[in-house]
């Protein structure tokens, strides 16, 4: 076959193809599952490899090793499958336009009420309140929302301060914010085991650092202990002189 003897067919075979694996990772992004998938789709890669180099035993090895690994991946992600089938075989329309919608592309005008949050912050230090929130941006935190009570709330200072009082119901756990909205409250987050973390700091600053690493949410943590405000991206400290530049960190990563 010549190299310009491309049928319209295989024209469209290449664009579902690429529609399935994009709905695919939009689907996953930000779960546990991605690093997972990502690991699939490079093994695979090196399987194709192998049999274009004619490596037999390599090639007999990973090809037995995918093809135990999909019921594995039935396992892995009976979450996200169940999810996607019931959108297939709804009859509800509007359930699946809002489940399409989440993998459009667009640009909120809504900013997030970051000086509320900080002076909120502030003021829980000076009384030692602890504090965990978590601030979405792109990858999605529903992995972790779910763990605790989903809100509709919109931001302002005296709500943040009294969801973390110390007698609220509210209080234990993390906050999810997106855009201006509080989204969920004591949200269970994931713990890392990092042993390179100072032993003074707890199980918030180190769920601060665990979240930070899996998605690219960004993280604010209040001790209970020093009442110190905290700040984590990509899984680690970030520095900052007050409250000024931190509100303009957030401004920056929020944008």
């Amino acid at each position: 076959m010549e190299l310009l003897d491309i049928r319209i067919i295989d024209v469209v075979d290449i664009v579902l193809v690429t529609f399935l694996l994009y709905y695919t990772y939009k689907l996953i992004k930000g779960t546990v599952a991605i690093n997972i998938f990502i690991g699939i789709v490079i093994i695979y890669a090196i399987w194709k490899i192998t049999e274009f180099l004619d490596m037999e035993m390599l090639s007999k090895i990973l090809g037995g090793f995918l093809g135990v690994g999909m019921v594995a991946l039935v396992v892995v992600f009976q979450q996200e499958i169940r999810r996607f089938l019931l959108m297939i075989g709804s009859t509800n329309f509007s359930a699946r336009r809002k489940f399409i919608k989440q993998f459009r592309l667009s640009e909120s005008n809504i900013i997030t009420n970051i000086e509320a949050i900080i002076h909120a912050c502030e003021n829980m230090g000076k009384s030692k309140t602890g504090a965990l929130i978590v601030f979405k941006r792109h990858n999605s935190l529903d992995f972790v929302k779910t763990t605790g009570d989903e809100m509709n709330i919109e931001i302002n200072q005296p709500i943040i301060e009294s969801i973390f009082f110390k007698n609220s119901p509210l209080h234990d756990g993390a906050v999810i914010v997106e855009e201006n909205s509080i989204t969920s409250t004591r949200a269970i987050l994931p713990v890392t085991n990092d042993h390179q973390i100072p032993q003074r700091f707890g199980l918030r600053h180190r769920a601060a650092v665990s979240i930070t690493e899996k998605t690219d949410a960004v993280c604010i943590a209040v001790s209970e202990e020093t009442g110190q405000i905290s700040y984590f991206k990509e899984g680690d400290f970030v520095l900052f002189e007050n409250a000024e530049e931190l509100i303009k960190l957030l401004e920056k990563d929020l944008s």
